[in-house]
């Protein structure tokens, strides 16, 4: 068997190399990117794209999945960060959080991201690329006054975070937002059509030509312009290993002390929930996108992002989820199986340990830039539009999850848009499960599908809308379910129509819920 596996990897290899070494082109600086939007040290960014790529990989059931560090979790590190008061402590809660998902692997709850409607779950990606917009603002013009207050979330208020933003575009580096501004176009030409169609370009990822930019501008400019040039502290800082011992010594490993922390605890489940949600729709994308539509197991992938989250969390690393954006340039490269996925993860180690040096040339304004750019993807303005284009079931548990989580945090804002979300499916359901047809004096109450007790109010309301002297039709055969509640409430009725002169017959209520029988109660049988 594994012979069989060995030949289908060693078939395939020509595809998997070059999209692997793409797929490293593009998460080397969301990598470091997304270290330094959750404020963590840049080494961590790079460790959990390590793990993504060596461990996880090959763990997963989906052969194209890519897993990394993720930008849906910049707001929940950062802000764990600051509530604990250290990495250390972050990286304890990373460990609990990946014990919880392998937890949940096991309880076979991979269909967890079935139950989460899809407006809620895009509000939340659409308030993660608004904060990345907002946070990201500081870094790209180079703002000096408070360096490491601006690699705050939300300090404490959303109020100080757009004063923040405010503060930076009066304090503009030029240098940085030359850097940001030329990078940004970089990308958004990278998206159009026409470059898309052109064979060699569409292999180029546009990170990469944004990092290139970076560092041939702080080349540029420190050899002819040293005005111009970027300073010290807004380039990437990545310790450089002289030795294999120097190498290790750059892991920060995870303060157990923080396990008599109980905020430790609320901050690992946020990681388990968002990580799973995030690695579960990201898994359906992928499955949807590969050419050979192939499906991953869920409960499989739980378990692997379990592992993957223990391990880097132990060595100093980021949390990670299975990542589309890398996943689907994955797709995009050609590759196969997840040897592409492998090799990503050999080159990210071939990178820190040979050429950190280099890496700490790439100025930070390019990563914000791309940061930027990630951010717009998940909040377009097209998005809202066809948000509200589906009408208000859809755009109110949208938009409110936007909102709730920019002034409350992550886990509040969904659990918001969650109860936003039910209210409209239960309304929906209140509406669609018990229709009244009047033709003249004679009524037709239909029961779909199942009712439930929410239905009570509105069947009582139908029953005292049926005028004296009429006829009236029960008719139950669509329904699946009745409620007690229901059927109760039909007795009633029963009860006191013989009072009113009102004739009734019932359709197919038994077998649902036995009910005493009327006189007035004519029973034709299902056909």
């Amino acid at each position: 068997m594994i012979h069989k596996h060995a030949q289908y990897y060693f078939q395939h290899i020509k595809d998997d190399l070059p999209a692997g070494l793409v797929v490293f082109l593009v998460a080397l600086p969301l990598c470091l990117g997304i270290a330094l939007a959750s404020g963590a040290p840049l080494f961590s960014g790079l460790i959990a794209g390590l793990v993504g790529g060596l461990v996880v990989s090959w763990l997963s059931g989906s052969q194209l999945s890519v897993s990394g560090p993720a930008a849906g979790l910049t707001v929940i590190v950062f802000n764990a960060i600051e509530t604990l008061g250290s990495f250390q402590g972050l990286l304890v809660a990373c460990v609990l959080g990946g014990t919880m998902q392998l937890a949940l692997g096991y309880l076979r709850a991979g269909i967890i991201g079935a139950f989460f409607p899809v407006a809620v779950i895009k509000g939340m990606l659409a308030a993660i690329g608004l904060i990345l917009i907002i946070k990201q603002i500081p870094h790209a013009t180079g703002y000096d006054a408070s360096y490491q207050g601006d690699e705050s979330y939300m300090n404490e208020t959303a109020k100080s975070s757009f004063m923040e933003v405010i503060n930076a575009l009066n304090a503009i580096s030029p240098s940085a937002l030359t850097i940001s501004m030329v990078a940004l176009l970089i990308l958004v030409v990278w998206e159009m059509a026409w470059v898309k169609k052109q064979t060699v370009l569409k292999l180029i990822p546009g990170p990469l030509l944004v990092v290139l930019w970076g560092i041939a501008y702080n080349l540029g400019t420190s050899q002819f312009a040293p005005e111009w040039a970027v300073k010290a502290e807004h380039k990437v800082s990545l310790p450089v290993a002289e030795s294999s011992a120097d190498f290790f010594s750059n892991f920060i490993l995870p303060d157990f002390s923080y396990l008599a922390n109980p905020k430790v605890y609320l901050v690992a489940l946020t990681i388990a929930i968002i990580a799973s949600l995030e690695t579960l729709l990201s898994l359906e994308a992928t499955d949807k996108l590969d050419p050979l539509k192939r499906l991953a197991p869920t409960n499989r992938e739980l378990k692997a992002q379990g592992v993957g989250n223990i391990i880097s969390g132990l060595l100093g690393g980021l949390p990670i989820t299975a990542v589309i954006v890398r996943s689907s340039a994955n797709i995009n490269a050609g590759a196969k199986s997840r040897v592409s996925c492998f090799i990503h993860g050999m080159f990210l180690l071939l990178s820190v340990l040979f050429f950190a040096e280099y890496l700490n040339t790439i100025p930070l304004a390019c990563l914000s830039a791309i940061l930027l750019h990630t951010g717009y993807k998940l909040a377009k303005p097209s998005l809202f539009k066809e948000y509200y284009q589906k009408g208000m079931s859809q755009l109110l548990p949208f938009v409110i999850t936007v909102i709730a989580i920019l002034l409350t945090d992550l886990l509040i804002g969904i659990a918001i848009g969650l109860g936003i979300g039910m209210f409209f499916v239960i309304k929906a359901n209140y509406h669609a499960a018990i229709t009244l047809i009047q033709e003249g004096s004679h009524y037709t109450l239909l029961l779909n599908k199942d009712v439930s007790f929410l239905n009570k109010a509105l069947l009582r309301k139908f029953i005292l809308h049926i005028q004296d002297n009429s006829t009236v039709t029960i008719d139950a055969s669509k329904a699946k379910f009745i409620d007690h509640d229901i059927l109760e409430t039909i007795e009633d009725f029963l009860s006191t129509a013989v009072d009113d002169n009102i004739s009734v017959e019932v359709i197919d209520l038994y077998g649902k819920e036995k009910i005493k029988k009327h006189e007035s109660i004519i029973v034709i049988p299902q056909q």
